[in-house]
C-alpha cells in the first residue's frame, strides 16, 4: 500500500506505516497498489470538516473519507475493477486532530504516539468497511484493533 502524508511530521510517520502495515496483514487486504491518506488538522479545520460532512459541530479525533464503498467482511482484492487509470486503487483520506489526540492521550494515560497509532487504524478500519454503530460490530473492530495494536507494543496503560 501507498500511504501519503499532509502535514503530519515524522516522528508520527513512522508509527502511522507500522500499525497500516499490521492492520493490511491482519485483514488481508496487503494490495501493493492500495493508496491512503492521512493528514493532520488542527481544531478549527477538524470542527469544520466535521461540520460540513457530518452536520457534528465540534471538534472531533479522527475522521474518515472512503473513496470506495467496503463493507465488512469484503477485501480490497474484489475492487480491482475500481483501480484508476493510473494504476492505483484510492481507498481514501483518514483525518486526524493531533490536539485532539495530545488531549485524548493524557486522558488515557498513554503516549501520544498510542494514541495516534489508534486513531490512523480506526480510521483505516472504517476505509475498510469495519463499523461501530451496532454492538457487535463494535465489538468485532476493537478486538481487531487492539490485537493489531498489542502486536506492535502499542498498548493501553
Amino acid at each position: 500500500m501507498h500511504i501519503y502524508f499532509e502535514k503530519i511530521g515524522w516522528k508520527f510517520r513512522k508509527y502511522i506505516k507500522k500499525v497500516v502495515n499490521q492492520a493490511l496483514k491482519y485483514t488481508d487486504n496487503d494490495l501493493p497498489m492500495a493508496v491512503v491518506t492521512f493528514s493532520f488538522m488542527n481544531e478549527n479545520e477538524m470542527r469544520n470538516l466535521n461540520n460540513k460532512s457530518r452536520n457534528v459541530d465540534k471538534v472531533t479525533d479522527v475522521l474518515s473519507f472512503p473513496m470506495i464503498e467496503m463493507h465488512y467482511g469484503e477485501s480490497l482484492k474484489s475492487y480491482l475493477k475500481e483501480v484508476s487509470p493510473d494504476g492505483n486503487l484510492y481507498i481514501g483520506d483518514v483525518v486526524i486532530c493531533p490536539k485532539k489526540a495530545k488531549l485524548q492521550a493524557k486522558e488515557y494515560g498513554h503516549s501520544i504516539k498510542r494514541e495516534v497509532a489508534f486513531l490512523a487504524l480506526h480510521g483505516l478500519l472504517h476505509l475498510l468497511g469495519y463499523d461501530h454503530i451496532k454492538h457487535e460490530d463494535e465489538v468485532v473492530m476493537m478486538h481487531l484493533t487492539t490485537k493489531i495494536l498489542n502486536s506492535l507494543k502499542l498498548e493501553r496503560k
